[in-house]
């Protein structure tokens, strides 16, 4: 069984895979559905790749897991609870994820995600309903009312998409 650990935030898990290495190389599972409490299958996968300075979302969803492996470079990504029924509601963490030390990482509805790219990075990420932009809703990135931890903040002049550049803050975003 790879051992999967909670970061602070109810539902999100943060999957560390036995790897295998020898000569020729090295082998994990970085995917199990028997891992996961997650009733729904995943059924799309996805793969972003960003340069690095770039900062992605960030998003949430109200009906959709997402879970995420990165396959190339380093992440710094954000999540906080936005479940208002949640016992971790609006607990803010960042945790780095990188290739050169295989994780994944669980995300459940309601928990805004975005990243970071802190170097040129390739993101493998599997969703449990196909994309239809239905339920996709965005937060600015930089809000300081989301209360993540400082080096999230840091980040000056990040390149951006249009949509996340007109996110809206926190107070008026649509949350449950």
């Amino acid at each position: 069984m790879t051992p999967t650990q909670g970061i602070g935030i109810d539902g999100v898990l943060l999957v560390q895979p036995t790897v295998h290495r020898d000569t020729r190389g090295f082998f994990f599972e970085i995917f199990r559905a028997s891992w996961l409490k997650d009733p729904r299958p995943f059924v799309q996968w996805n793969v972003s790749r960003s340069t690095a300075g770039v900062v992605r979302g960030l998003h949430f969803h109200r009906n959709q897991s997402d879970y995420w492996h990165v396959i190339d470079g380093k992440l710094l990504v954000a999540l906080v609870d936005l479940r208002p029924k949640s016992p971790t509601h609006r607990v803010a963490r960042c945790l780095e994820l990188d290739a050169a030390n295989p994780q994944a990482l669980l995300i459940p509805p309601g928990v805004v995600h975005g990243y970071q790219i802190l170097t040129d990075a390739t993101l493998l990420y599997l969703v449990n309903n196909e994309y239809t932009g239905g339920d996709e809703y965005g937060v600015r990135w930089n809000d300081p009312a989301l209360g993540l931890p400082a080096p999230w903040y840091e980040r000056q002049n990040p390149v951006l998409s249009n949509r996340d550049t007109q996110a809206p803050m926190l107070k008026d975003a649509p949350i449950f």
